[in-house]
Parts: C-alpha cells; sequence; structure tokens
C-alpha cells in the first residue's frame, strides 16, 4: 500500500494554473497539504495570481510555485524532491492551435521524463495522472455505458482503418486519446518496474464548473461552449460559424469533484497501481442533451434573455442526437468515497463565475 497523508510531506501538481490544475491545487490546500505548483512561467501575474493568493490564504500550509516544462527532461527535478505524490495535470491539449504532434508529444512523448523525475526523487509513493475519457471511449452502439474497464483502442475495426499511428499528425481526436492511453499502460508499467510507486489515472468527461480566472476560459473547452450557450449562441456556432455540431450529448462533471477525485485516488488504500477513475456524471441527472441542456440553463438562468441551445422546431429538436457517451462516476464514488455535486450547482456556479469575472 502506497497511500499518503499531509503528514508524509508535500503535493507537487502540474499544470497548476490550469482549469483543473488550479481546482487541485485549491483542494490539496483546503486539506492542508504543502503544494509544489508547477507552473511554465511563475511570472505570468495572470496565470499564477490565484495560485499565490491560495498560499497566502491558507492556514498551516503552504503553496510554492516551480517552473516546469513538459519539453525539457529534468525541469521538475527540483518541484519533485521530497514530495510524497505527484498530480500530473499538466499537457498539451490543443486550446492554444497546437498540431495533432504536439498534442500527442504533450501529452505521451513528453511524458516518460516526467516520470524521471517522479523515479529521481525517491521520496513519490503516488503518481497520479490526468488522463481523459478519451482512453476509454470507443465506437460503441447508441446507449452503451463506458466503464473502467473500456480502452479507446478497442473495436479497432470500426475506426474504418482511421485509428493507426500515421494519423497521428492529421487527427487532433486520435492523437490525443492515442496520447492519453499510451501514457496510462506507460506509467503503470513504469510503476510495477520500478517498485517504488503505484501509477493511478483520472479519466474525466466533460468537465465544466466555476473558472477561477479569466484564462480558465479557454477556447473550445466545455466551460469555453457553456459560456456561449449563456450568450446566446448555439452550441457549436462561433462568430457566427458553425465549427461542430450543434448536437450532442452531454454528460458533465464538476472541475470540483475532479480535482477532489486527484487527492483521495492519493490518499486512497483501494486504490493501486493500474487503478483508473472515470469521472462523468454522477446519474442520469448530468447527462442533457443539448436541447435539454439549455431548458436546464433557462431556468437556472431566468434573468437572461436568450440561452443557446440546437436548431429547433416546434419546441422539438429538428434531429434526434446520437446517445452516446454514457458513463458515471460510480467507481470513484464506491471506492474512493467521493461525494459530487448536483448539475444545477454546477451549471449555476458556473455561470455566476462567468459574471464574476465580468465576461457576462
Amino acid at each position: 500500500m502506497s497511500e499518503i497523508n499531509k503528514k508524509d510531506g508535500p503535493i507537487a501538481v502540474t499544470g497548476a494554473s490550469g482549469y483543473i490544475g488550479s481546482r487541485i491545487v485549491e483542494d490539496l490546500v483546503g486539506q492542508g497539504y504543502e503544494v509544489h505548483a508547477c507552473v511554465r512561467d511563475a511570472s505570468n501575474v495572470k496565470k499564477v495570481d490565484h495560485l499565490v493568493k491560495l498560499g497566502k490564504d491558507a492556514h498551516n500550509c503552504d503553496v510554492q510555485l516551480f517552473e516546469g516544462d513538459l519539453f525539457k527532461k529534468g525541469s521538475y527535478d527540483d518541484a519533485f524532491s521530497g514530495c510524497i505524490s505527484v498530480i500530473h495535470a499538466g499537457a498539451t491539449v490543443g486550446f492554444n492551435r497546437e498540431t495533432p504532434q504536439e498534442v500527442y508529444d504533450g501529452c505521451f512523448t513528453e511524458n516518460e521524463h516526467v516520470v524521471e523525475s517522479v523515479k529521481k526523487s525517491g521520496s513519490v509513493k503516488r503518481f497520479v495522472f490526468t488522463s481523459s475519457f478519451a482512453a476509454v471511449a470507443h465506437p460503441r452502439p447508441e446507449g452503451y455505458v463506458f466503464s473502467e474497464k473500456d480502452w479507446c483502442g478497442d473495436n479497432v475495426e470500426a475506426y474504418k482503418g482511421a485509428w493507426t499511428e500515421e494519423n497521428i499528425s492529421k487527427n487532433r481526436d486520435i492523437a490525443y486519446a492515442m496520447a492519453k492511453a499510451n501514457t496510462e499502460k506507460m506509467i503503470y508499467k513504469m510503476a510495477e518496474d520500478d517498485g517504488n510507486f503505484e501509477a493511478i489515472s483520472i479519466n474525466p468527461l466533460h468537465v465544466i464548473g466555476p473558472l477561477m480566472t479569466e484564462n480558465h476560459n479557454q477556447f473550445f473547452s466545455w466551460q469555453y461552449f457553456i459560456w456561449q450557450l449563456l450568450q446566446g449562441n448555439n452550441f457549436g456556432s462561433l462568430e457566427g460559424k458553425q465549427v461542430r455540431s450543434d448536437r450532442m450529448l452531454w454528460n458533465m462533471v464538476d472541475v470540483r469533484d475532479v480535482a477532489k477525485a486527484h487527492r483521495i485516488a492519493a490518499e486512497s488504500s483501494n486504490a493501486k497501481n493500474g487503478s483508473r477513475f472515470i469521472l462523468s456524471a454522477t446519474d442520469h441527472s448530468g447527462e442533457l442533451f443539448t436541447w435539454e441542456l439549455q431548458a436546464k440553463l433557462k431556468d437556472l438562468f431566468p434573468e437572461i434573455k436568450t440561452i443557446g441551445g440546437e436548431r429547433m422546431e416546434d419546441n422539438k429538436p429538428i434531429k434526434p442526437t446520437y446517445d452516446s457517451p454514457r458513463s458515471y462516476c460510480q467507481k470513484a464514488i464506491q471506492e474512493l468515497g467521493l461525494l459530487t455535486y448536483s448539475i444545477d450547482e454546477t451549471l449555476r456556479e458556473t455561470g455566476e463565475s462567468y459574471k464574476k469575472l465580468g465576461l457576462l
């Protein structure tokens, strides 16, 4: 057993200034942990001020900023030194217009030397990796319920020849899914071979929830599209252009639940090397088609005159939406003891955070 607690030492968090990473730091500080917050540029006030404030507001704990770069070998050595756990939330996900190859490299190729820094520390017992539901999902019939036993590389024949390494440089979605799945398998093997630490993965689906800074309103993220709906834009429509389908099944989880799951996975005696935990809807209430999400937002924000959704006729969708992905975070609830926010709380507080930041 390699479970940890706050008396054992600090926890390092990569990608600490990001949407999920910031909430991980907040959760850890709230539980009394010392945190080594790893960021690309500690002098970028817009991206780190909220982390500094978390440290100042904390009682009996501290947030120390460390600079680290996924693409520089050894850059996390100092940050991981003396830490009992590393939560690796840093990644290149494509929100900043990276190429598919850069997404793959930032989500897989460069992760090997992150684990090398873990091994070099000699103190880390638990390595918790922010994977993705993309590492789980694969073509299945409508209504299929995905679980932690599923992998994106399953049912390859249904990809009709697209699921190949040659397509990594051409297709961002394939690059991202392959990178996350390959990293999971790599870290479990590296941990097993090393014997001194365990590797665990968290696999979030459609992550939404309150933003801490304007920087968290990342282009093309799920919270970004909630913002678009609250501004009266139909889903998938950006600057008057339809950039993706306006119909989908939203399977939503609160960013604060995702953050908490990382910590309790590091602490849990039920988790072990190779454990995976999907973070998705708690139950059916968190699974809404776009038109249902629009109706929910109208109820939660009656003061907003126009809320976007999808194209409708006679108050009904123009055509049905493909019923997928269905998945629930039951394993995290049952094995980790995760208590989740209701979907109403999550959506309401997402919108309120946009108001507070002056973006709505």
